[in-house]
């Protein structure tokens, strides 16, 4: 029996097709160079996980594979799952176009578990990823489940400060709660990657705090081995951020942090 949330998923899932087909033509994913050689892969991640050579690792919500390939192309044993079917076809089509061995899952990824039996050296998930789902309990159980025992589970995400901003009509304005838990609706034309699209972006969305983060991981029997908090993101995620020499950007006031990451270990 469907209830509400399965609503919104599918209605998340629809927005995901449409964004699937508009993201992989767009110069913001750029999959010329992509196709050349060139990562997807940003200096935080890059950093926190180093050398992935002979590893298995998981990816969720993997979009259309960017990510997960370019693990893959570093020597990763990859496999990416994301809710869009048209994102999991053109991540398999770049997987036989490129040549290499990612297998892709086409699930909700609450219910990876159910597609996935095998366990993995390295659960990975990045960049506006956890404000898909609503509750965080069923996602740090499975991302536990897929870990080896002493896996590490790694994330970046923006900070849950930035989603309390309403940014929608090109300004910032701070609108939803740090904990707040209703489901937040946004309907918008266009996407992140081609503000120029004429799609129609319908979404659900639920913040969470880092509190909620870090209670969720642990009480799956994860152990938190860091923590950080940025004020540097690779994305320009909200109006009116100033880009940085290193090519990031950040805040004109520098009074909030842009991401957080953090790494975990399943004892």
């Amino acid at each position: 029996m469907m209830n509400k949330e399965d609503d919104f998923f599918e209605v998340n899932k629809a927005t995901w097709n449409e964004k699937a087909k508009v993201h992989s033509a767009s110069e913001f994913y750029n999959l010329d160079a992509f196709k050349k050689g060139k990562t997807s892969l940003m200096p935080y991640e890059l950093n926190a996980l180093r050398d992935v050579s002979g590893k298995s690792l998981l990816h969720l919500q993997c979009h259309f594979g960017q990510d997960t390939l370019s693990w893959s192309r570093l020597g990763a044993k990859c496999v990416g799952v994301d809710i869009s079917d048209e994102a999991i076809e053109i991540a398999k089509t770049l997987n036989n176009e490129l040549q290499l061995d990612a297998g892709f899952f086409c699930c909700n990824v609450l219910e990876t578990s159910k597609y996935i039996q095998e366990t993995f050296d390295i659960v990975f998930t990045s960049y506006g990823v956890i404000g898909w789902l609503p509750d965080l309990t069923p996602w740090a159980n499975m991302i536990a489940e897929r870990l080896q025992k002493g896996g590490e589970f790694y994330m970046v995400e923006f900070h849950p400060i930035v989603w309390m901003f309403d940014y929608t009509n090109g300004k910032s304005e701070l609108k939803y709660g740090y904990n707040q838990d209703e489901v937040i609706y946004e309907e918008y034309e266009g996407t992140y990657a081609d503000q120029n699209s004429k799609m129609i972006s319908k979404e659900y969305g639920w913040n969470h705090g880092l509190g909620e983060v870090v209670t969720a991981l642990t009480e799956a029997g994860l152990r938190i081995d860091f923590l950080n908090e940025h004020d540097e993101s690779p994305y320009d995620v909200l109006p009116d951020l100033i880009k940085t020499k290193s090519g990031m950007y950040k805040t004109k006031d520098g009074l909030y942090p842009l991401l957080f990451e953090l790494k975990a270990t399943k004892l």
